[in-house]
């Protein structure tokens, strides 16, 4: 029973993280699709000469997406493995992107100028998908939501196995088998050594002489 529990919650967790690479895979995507239009851009206008290196939007996008891959790996890592100290590692780290994710959310909602808090952008991208976002926010909003409830399962269904415990792996090349034969300590006879036995016969010997 607990191997069918540990097979289940296996496969739930992996299902559950699945997402976030999903999400992770799609921004990456998104961020090379920038890359693209932003190489595109400078070859084809002198303003962007001076910026040499990629905008702070496209590397964030594109750090943002790698990120979401790696966690993603973690966790099929500790799914597979069912170590604690895996699993532990796991779940600090949902939780660590729920509290980010949540002050992100928190600092939108509530500060009204917290665009001005971002560097400028010379590729304008940011406001573009701004306006996607804000064009389609029912759509996001029900992404959003999945996502965050995806972390949240993942963080029950980590901590549920890391309870259960690894897969306990019976060993049949034992040496128990074939463990050799133990004298005790306590009974063990010593055997007197031959040079003695000898110097006693041949004492006896000159004593019958």
């Amino acid at each position: 029973m607990t191997k069918i529990a540990r097979v289940v919650l296996q496969a739930l967790l992996k299902a559950m993280n699945s997402i976030l690479g999903l999400l992770g895979i799609a921004i990456v995507l998104y961020g090379l699709w920038l890359v693209r239009v932003w190489e595109r851009d400078m070859d084809s206008s002198s303003s962007f000469d001076q910026y040499t290196t990629a905008p702070w939007v496209i590397c964030t996008f594109i750090g943002a997406g790698v990120t979401l891959c790696i966690i993603t790996g973690i966790g099929h890592l500790a799914a597979n493995c069912g170590s604690g100290c895996c699993l532990s590692c796991y779940t600090l780290i949902i939780c660590m992107l729920l509290l980010l994710e949540t002050a992100m959310a928190a600092d939108i909602l509530l500060n009204n100028d917290w665009e001005k808090d971002l560097p400028y952008d010379p590729t304008g991208k940011f406001n573009d998908f701004r306006d996607f976002v804000e064009s389609n926010f029912d759509m996001f909003k029900w992404i959003g939501l999945l996502i965050i409830l995806a972390q949240a399962f993942s963080i029950l269904l980590a901590t549920a196995l890391r309870s259960i415990g690894p897969e306990q792996v019976a060993n049949c090349d034992s040496n128990e088998e074939y463990a050799p034969a133990r004298v005790p300590l306590m009974n063990h006879i010593v055997q007197p050594p031959e040079y003695i036995v000898a110097a006693k016969n041949t004492s006896n010997w000159n004593l019958n002489k």
